[in-house]
């Protein structure tokens, strides 16, 4: 089933030629009747049904609408554009909207790649591109977009995962949310093709860990980023213990040994990484 264009044709001529035709039939009927002449008072009674019959055909399409035709059962074709139009007589005119829609599904509790429950939903944002196809190869396509979308939703969530503390380049649900929400704008379109549905954007609209999980998974998400943060400065660390005693041993051309300098680095590393201010302690030298 594909959409097809409709027979119409302009509905103010149509209806400024029936009404022609409907006075013209009114007036043969007239002369018929008072002369009692039976083929011209058939005539205009001939012309008269006619003329109710394609009056009935008349149909108003709003902006951004469409009207699905079907005949006795046959789909015969679709009018997209806006107007006043008159069709083929005794036809079945259904409307479907052609405006951009949007659906907000629900919150979805779903398993992550890694097994961890985690809630999620989307807004799915489409529009009908078939109007045959939405009418008459799915039963309700609304309802239609509407479990599909969840469907999808549950499928990319569990082909990902909430988050990766190993794999910093790996790609996550809460650190990827363009590349997720390509993936399921893409799962979805090949699910709603059926349908004559076109998905514009999906987006995320919700993330978060189950309640059940989520005390646990906030502690490893603080314990990751203290690690992250203590591995940082134990790199500056090590690199200005480095350098200074480089500079001592050049510029104040200080020889010296080896407890010295294990002396030297560990008073440079406590002072930089402890989280307490180090309280400094003079030598004032030794007594003779």
């Amino acid at each position: 089933m594909k959409e097809k264009a409709a027979f119409y044709v302009n509905g103010y001529l149509g209806l400024l030629g029936a009404i022609i035709i409907g006075l013209i039939s009114l007036w043969l009927m007239f002369v018929g009747f008072t002369r009692n002449f039976l083929v011209i008072l058939t005539i205009g009674i001939i012309l008269f049904l006619i003329v109710i019959l394609f009056s009935t055909s008349l149909t108003i399409i709003q902006p951004n609408e469409a009207k699905v035709l079907t005949f006795f059962g046959n789909y015969i074709g679709t009018i997209r554009d806006a107007g006043l139009f008159m069709t083929v007589p005794f036809t079945n005119k259904e409307t479907v909207s052609l405006r951009v829609c949007n659906f907000n599904s629900q919150i979805l509790k779903v398993n992550d790649s890694k097994g961890n429950p985690v809630e999620i939903a989307a807004v799915i944002v489409y529009k009908v591109v078939d109007t045959a196809k939405a009418l008459f190869s799915v039963d309700d396509y609304e309802q239609f977009v509407q479990i599909q979308s969840e469907s999808a939703v549950r499928h990319v969530a569990s082909e990902y995962p909430y988050d990766s503390f190993e794999d910093q380049d790996a790609i996550t649900l809460r650190g990827n949310p363009t590349e997720v929400s390509e993936r399921l704008t893409a799962e979805l379109q090949e699910r709603l093709n059926v349908a004559g549905v076109k998905i514009i954007e999906t987006r995320l609209t919700h993330l978060a860990y189950a309640t059940e999980i989520a005390s646990a998974m906030l502690q490893k998400q603080q314990s990751s980023a203290i690690l992250s943060a203590r591995k940082i400065i134990v790199e500056g660390a090590v690199s200005i213990t480095e350098e200074a005693i480089e500079r001592l041993s050049k510029e104040a051309n200080l020889d010296l040994t080896d407890e010295q300098r294990l002396q030297i680095i560990n008073n440079i590393m406590v002072a930089i990484i402890s989280e307490r201010g180090t309280q400094p302690v003079i030598n004032t030298g030794t007594q003779g």
